[in-house]
């Protein structure tokens, strides 16, 4: 497989983070976006194509995961919110 693109990058970061948009609950909404950024400022500097490849595919293997546990917690949603989420 070819090193991905600076496009493709780009665009499994986004969907991670849009993603974690669909978690209900903000701790675990917020700890997914946390963990995103810091795995792709971790792995920014990398310039050998094996390694690019391997964190990328590791990243839609996230991403595929994340799917999956966002439809698994929007079944078991919180009926309260968290207060970081509450108007003042």
């Amino acid at each position: 497989m070819a090193s991905p693109s600076r496009v493709e990058v780009l665009t499994l970061f986004r969907s991670l983070l849009r993603t974690a948009r669909d978690f209900p609950d903000y701790n675990i909404r917020e700890y997914t976006k946390r963990r995103t950024i810091d795995g792709f400022r971790q792995n920014k500097d990398l310039s050998d194509p094996s390694k690019v490849t391997a964190a990328f595919s590791d990243g839609r293997a996230q991403l595929e995961v994340a799917k999956r546990q966002a439809v698994v917690y929007s079944l078991y949603a919180p009926k309260v919110k968290s207060v970081m989420e509450l108007k003042q």
